[in-house]
């Protein structure tokens, strides 16, 4: 079990042998574009951990606002160069380093109801600045499962072949975001993938996460959006740094997120089991939900390392433990699109 945050860092970027092997073939360095969220850090450091095991000199840089400097400090100690950039600033974006391989995570969802025009211009003028600085590099761009529609459970889940119907601007922003950066691909030769990732769980956010709080804290649990995916980050950072080493023109689209899709109930009453409490439910099961199939990428990537029932565990742990959480609701019960 994962007892503190300093053991989730080591877990999260603890690199395995398969990113080792990319980052010996690799040539270049890597910068974190966003590596102020929730995953740019874990990411940049397990850039950083694959590269030092693989016996490769080269930069690793987080680029980010950086609103904490602790998290800053921690980026430069794990020895990851923080470089402080508005992403929105088309002049400071021009100044940062040439750089081979780009991970980039910039983006904006909650609060876009409140301020769309700020969503939009996250969402697409800052891929078209960084699109075009690095037109001549690597690009992994990460996407969301949003941009596909509402799916029933007996489907398995969206392709990358399905049509898109984003629902709501948010999600509309995000389709936005991937066409400016196959605009960037089909005109400039810019070989990218785009990351279509659906719900990362770290054990401090997470829908599993978001679950396990509302039953531990006798809160009642949603089923309008009945069903979800889900994948624990640390491979979802593995999948990002080894993406680098599948990037095409025009882009590579890749669905990335666990085997299983997870029915809300079943996992509302395997946590009211293990913390002793009852769940009480709330609104009826519509049988539609964000869905993304796996296939391709456990294809060309390989299996999940962290199953579905170790995470279920992982996070029932942590929650009953009293583990820090970032207050951030993936909001996943919403079907209108209105984050």
């Amino acid at each position: 079990m994962i007892e503190t945050e300093e053991q989730l860092e080591e877990r999260l970027s603890a690199p395995n042998e398969r990113d080792v092997a990319l980052m010996q073939r690799l040539s270049g360095d890597v910068i974190v574009l966003g590596a102020g969220g929730k995953m740019g850090p874990s990411l940049a450091r397990l850039a950083r951990r694959a590269s030092d095991a693989a016996g490769t000199r080269r930069r690793v840089i987080a680029v980010s606002r950086f609103s904490s400097s602790e998290a800053r400090d921690e980026l430069e100690n794990a020895g990851v160069e923080a470089l402080f950039c508005d992403l929105l600033d088309r002049d400071e974006v021009a100044k940062l380093p040439d750089c081979e391989n780009i991970l980039f995570l910039a983006g904006r969802k909650f609060g876009s109801s409140g301020r769309s025009d700020l969503t939009w211009a996250m969402n697409t003028i800052v891929p078209a600045n960084a699109a075009y600085r690095y037109r001549h590099s690597r690009i992994v761009a990460f996407s969301t499962g949003n941009v596909y529609p509402f799916v029933s459970v007996i489907s398995g889940g969206s392709v990358e072949t399905d049509e898109l119907q984003p629902r709501g601007e948010y999600a509309q922003s995000c389709l936005g975001r991937e066409r400016v950066f196959e605009f960037f691909s089909n005109e400039y030769g810019t070989k990218c993938l785009i990351f279509r990732l659906n719900y990362a769980v770290d054990l401090r956010y997470g829908v599993l996460v978001d679950v396990a709080c509302k039953v531990y804290d006798g809160q009642p649990v949603d089923l309008a959006v009945a069903h979800f995916n889900t994948i624990w980050q640390g491979d979802a950072n593995s999948y990002a740094l080894r993406c680098l080493g599948l990037c095409e023109s025009p882009p590579r689209i890749l669905n990335v997120t666990g085997a299983e899709i997870v029915s809300v109930r079943k996992a509302a009453e395997f946590y009211a089991r293990r913390f002793g409490r009852e769940v009480v439910f709330r609104g009826e099961e519509l049988g539609e939900a964000l869905l993304n199939d796996s296939t391709l990428c456990r294809q060309l990537l390989g299996e999940p390392e962290v199953k579905l029932e170790e995470l279920l565990e992982l996070v029932a742990h942590w929650v009953e433990a009293g583990g820090r959480s970032l207050n951030k609701p993936t909001k996943f019960e919403v079907s209108d699109g209105k984050f």
